[in-house]
């Protein structure tokens, strides 16, 4: 499996490469020269896989260059018991006949993002072992990226972690959460502006070549494929333990809606991988908040990225984001190669990209539908999944269960929610849709959160932060 840039400029590289580079040198992102197909007899083979076992088998589809041995060992590494001690690591929950919770959040930081980079803390280390090199992570977070990427590379010696993190933008566990760990491979940044801005200083720093090389500078956000890549395995396990019960004969014919509340569109973008590989995908149904950029995309087909002023503060945090970056990838397959280095341009001249002739294909081709949720929709969510089936979620996945309920059985039997974190994360919230019924902080959120803090504060400043990285990356 060899990967190409959506910016045409890069030639084609092994996942092993493009696993520490993370953006690609011309600026763009990479994708998979070609999808690779899974049969209804590979998916069957399938079924009796461990979650371990299944990871190292998809995964193992794009990263070709790594030995069968060796990849299994690294899935079994991250997906331990002693990272994910619930049984199966990734549970389904039924809330009714229709509607059922994808467990993403039983990972050490309590989010969907330990599935994934609980394997790059695997995979990069051992590439770089491999290699005989060192990698300095930039990263920016929304909110839970942080911390499950500083859990998973905490105490390497050939990785250090420069993490940028919206000033006061995210909620008080997620900032104890990072900030109070004291490895010192681990370097919290807090920057005066919103997650895109942490964002685009990202961007600008991977785009100047010579810093980045100088540096030994790689990503492992949602642009870095291998986390896109890990995320597919859960479609999988889902689809396959939601058809545990179905007759054999009757399994390729079930297709179900996945709901993914949606940021950065990387989630759900592993889910349209997934349908392009072949899993039984009726409807992806993208959920957001208030900064409802992506909603209108899927609606209209016109693309609006906003400005930080126009990035408004809510109470599901980690979708506080105005310009979803993975929205390249697909936006490079829907148009093609060609006709996408003449129409991306439009973006950055003009700030707005209008594809509206494009729309029906959205749905039509490629299952998308998408609908956007406000902070009252959030508590109404959270208080009647708790009054209907005793289950607590948090607001991000309060915002993905207010969507699917208005597309259930839309395209398909029935709808998996994505879990996007454990409710206790986020407890003003849930304690306001709750009131007195709202379970007490636990002691072990009561003693991360009385732990010392540790940031570094920046100005919204891209070389302001390379100054900084440039006195402390390893070499």
């Amino acid at each position: 499996m060899q990967y190409i840039s959506t910016r045409g400029q890069m030639a084609p590289a092994g996942f092993c490469q493009i696993l520490l580079d993370g953006l690609a040198p011309d600026g763009g992102l990479v994708v998979p020269e070609v999808i690779p197909s899974v049969s209804a007899a590979q998916r069957e083979r399938w079924r009796e896989l461990t979650y371990p076992e299944l990871a190292a088998a998809v995964i193992g589809l794009y990263a070709t260059d790594i030995p069968e041995a060796d990849l299994a060992a690294l899935t079994a590494a991250a997906y331990s018991e002693k990272n994910f001690p619930t049984a199966g690591t990734v549970p389904l929950t039924r809330l009714n006949p229709s509607l059922y919770l994808v467990g993403l959040s039983e990972g050490p930081t309590m989010a969907f993002k330990d599935l994934a980079m609980q394997f790059l803390g695997q995979a990069v280390p051992y590439v770089l072992a491999r290699e005989g090199r060192v990698l300095n992570i930039l990263g920016a977070t929304s909110g839970d990226t942080g911390s499950a990427a500083e859990y998973a590379f905490r105490g390497r010696s050939n990785v250090s972690v420069f993490m940028l993190s919206p000033a006061g933008r995210m909620s008080a566990v997620q900032r104890a959460q990072m900030y109070s760990l004291t490895d010192p491979n681990i370097h919290n940044i807090a920057v005066d502006g919103v997650f895109d801005d942490c964002q685009n200083i990202v961007k600008a720093i991977n785009g100047n070549a010579a810093f980045k090389q100088a540096n030994s500078i790689g990503a492992v956000n949602s642009i870095n494929f291998g986390r896109i890549a890990a995320q597919i395995v859960y479609y999988f396990w889902a689809w396959l333990r939601i058809t545990d019960g179905v007759a054999p004969a009757e399994r390729d014919d079930v297709r179900v809606n996945f709901t993914v509340p949606s940021g950065n569109f990387g989630n759900i973008y592993a889910g349209h991988l997934a349908r392009r590989m072949g899993l039984p995908i009726g409807r992806l149904i993208l959920a957001t908040n208030e900064n409802n950029v992506l909603d209108e995309f899927f609606r209209t087909g016109v693309y609006v990225p906003r400005s930080r002023e126009n990035t408004l503060a809510t109470s599901s945090p980690s979708m506080d984001i105005s310009k979803a970056s993975n929205l390249e990838r697909f936006i490079w397959e829907l148009l093609g190669p060609e006709e996408f280095q003449v129409r991306w341009p439009e973006l950055e001249r003009s700030g707005r990209l209008d594809l509206s002739s494009w729309q029906s294909r959205l749905t039509d081709e490629y299952g998308f539908v998408s609908g956007a949720s406000s902070h009252a929709d959030r508590l109404a969510a959270i208080r009647s999944v708790f009054d209907e089936c005793g289950v607590l979620i948090d607001p991000h996945t309060a915002d993905g269960i207010t969507v699917a309920r208005r597309h259930v059985n839309d395209g398909g039997s029935v709808t998996l929610v994505l879990e996007t974190a454990k409710a206790a994360k986020f407890g003003d919230t849930v304690a306001e849709a709750l009131g007195d019924r709202a379970p007490a902080q636990s002691p072990v959120i009561a003693e991360l959160l009385a732990r010392p803090q540790h940031v570094v504060e920046a100005p919204n400043s891209a070389q302001a932060v390379s100054d900084y990285l440039a006195d402390h990356a390893l070499r």
